[in-house]
């Protein structure tokens, strides 16, 4: 049985960029994937800034994961190797499952554009109650990278043999919507 369709879904998506050091007019990564996804189809849900607290990540990510309108959450930022980066350590404990590949196949990609210090990037992701959840690194380039190399096409119900479109789109979430 394949996982994919014929006809594109929309979903919506929450973005949430996590720094220390930008404001929300300075947040080229968090423009860059609002841009991507609104680009392609799919609807934005929230797009926040919040500083690099652990308590405060997993609190907006689990806002969003309660939320059955919110299928997808993309975070930016906090995957690096600082003494305030935290966004593993916080959104891990989230997941029902976490999607190993995410991060293998986005170092594997990085290392064409940045070399070995792709090692230094902690990009993870997961589904928590039907919510996938990507966390990329902070940088613009980052966020690109990920988007046009992987996310946009596991959030398209066209990518064959299979996408993440039939685990975040259940029949009982689907109804919900009217």
């Amino acid at each position: 049985m394949s996982h994919a369709t014929k006809e594109f879904v929309p979903l919506t998506i929450a973005v949430l960029t996590v720094s220390d050091t930008r404001s929300l007019e300075e947040d080229s990564s968090g423009q860059l994937l609002q841009d991507r996804l609104t680009e392609a189809g799919h609807q934005l849900a929230e797009r926040v800034l919040i500083p690099d607290d652990i308590y405060r990540l997993r609190a907006e990510v689990s806002r969003w994961i309660a939320d059955p309108q919110v299928q997808v959450v993309l975070v930016t930022g906090g995957t690096g190797f600082t003494d305030r980066d935290s966004t593993p350590e916080a959104l891990l404990p989230l997941f029902d499952k976490q999607v190993e590949g995410f991060g293998e196949l986005f170092r594997q990609i990085s290392f064409n554009e940045i070399g070995t210090s792709t090692v230094q990037s902690r990009a993870v992701a997961g589904i928590a109650n039907h919510t996938l959840v990507f966390c990329m690194p902070g940088s613009t380039n980052a966020c690109r990278t990920a988007w046009d190399n992987i996310v946009g096409e596991q959030l398209d119900a066209r990518t064959r043999p299979c996408n993440f479109v039939p685990h975040v789109t259940p029949k009982d979430r689907c109804e919900s919507r009217g």
